[in-house]
């Protein structure tokens, strides 16, 4: 609200001063100084600057619009900026060979039956054979190195699930749909071209004990404590963490590891952020589009 505007003229002048007022331009002015910005190039009017007065009053002038005295417009409004982006290396969210890379329910692997290409066999203790003792290179070096740690720690590890090819995860959803039907099928096992396993990125663990394997009983498991504390050390996470299945689109998980590189997971660690969709700024996934 302007609290310098006259409502009804000067105090005291005569009809025939405040005739002269307006005809000076004044009144203009003083509408003027109600808007945030005077037009350009008005100068000030005063009384003694006034010119002659002509015999029948002027129409009144309209104050120039706020519309028309103010150039700014607003800036589109930008998209927030990921955790992710203040590391100082940054990767690919959708190369399948990244350690970014986001599988979820709404960005599949391309291509639909990648492999990767340095698959080995890490020097692990291992739960299983063939392709599922497999891991990327990359992956399999950070997890010898986590296992070896947490058996200094007196905690044994075993790899329990790790490469799974398309071939052998549409025989595994499959599985799944026929005992669970399609609904509960998609909570518990990604459908084929979906799965973190086929990126090479992931593995499933198990307590060197046995007990509770895939079982929500194992997120007590020495195994599963010792992972969740000391994980992001050597690049790990866990990617279905506990009540956090509307954005990862996955129950609970304790035994489903990703790797993420040691600066994301530490610093996913130090901020308190559960999962690699609001770390990275992508969409949650709760559900196949």
């Amino acid at each position: 609200m302007c609290h310098d505007c006259v409502a009804g003229g000067p105090s005291g002048a005569s009809r025939r001063s405040f005739t002269r007022f307006l005809a000076a331009g004044a009144g203009l002015t003083v509408l003027a100084a109600c808007t945030p910005e005077a037009p350009a190039g008005v100068p000030p009017s005063s009384s003694s600057a006034a010119p002659a007065v002509t015999s029948q009053v002027p129409s009144p002038v309209a104050a120039p619009s706020v519309e028309s005295t103010t150039a700014a417009v607003e800036p589109p409004p930008q998209a927030p900026v990921p955790p992710s982006a203040t590391l100082p290396r940054q990767f690919s969210l959708t190369d399948p060979a990244s350690p970014w890379l986001v599988v979820n329910k709404h960005r599949p692997l391309s291509p639909a039956d990648y492999v990767p290409a340095d698959l080995v066999h890490p020097n692990v203790r291992l739960a299983v054979s063939g392709e599922a003792a497999l891991l990327n290179s990359t992956t399999a070096v950070a997890a010898e190195a986590m296992f070896a740690a947490a058996a200094h720690d007196g905690v044994s590890i075993t790899l329990a699930s790790g490469y799974r090819s398309y071939g052998t995860q549409v025989a595994t959803y499959n599985g799944y749909v026929a005992t669970r039907g399609q609904a509960d099928a998609d909570t518990a096992s990604a459908r084929p071209g979906y799965s973190e396993h086929q990126s090479g990125w992931s593995f499933d663990i198990g307590d060197g004990g046995g007990a509770c394997g895939f079982q929500p009983c194992f997120a007590d498991q020495p195994a599963a404590v010792w992972a969740k504390a000391n994980g992001h050390r050597f690049g790990f996470v866990v990617r279905y963490p506990w009540m956090f299945h509307p954005i990862t689109g996955y129950y609970y998980e304790p035994w489903h590891l990703r790797y993420l590189g040691v600066e994301a997971a530490t610093d996913m660690a130090a901020r308190g952020i559960s999962t690699a969709e609001e770390y990275f700024g992508v969409d949650a996934a709760p559900a196949y589009a």
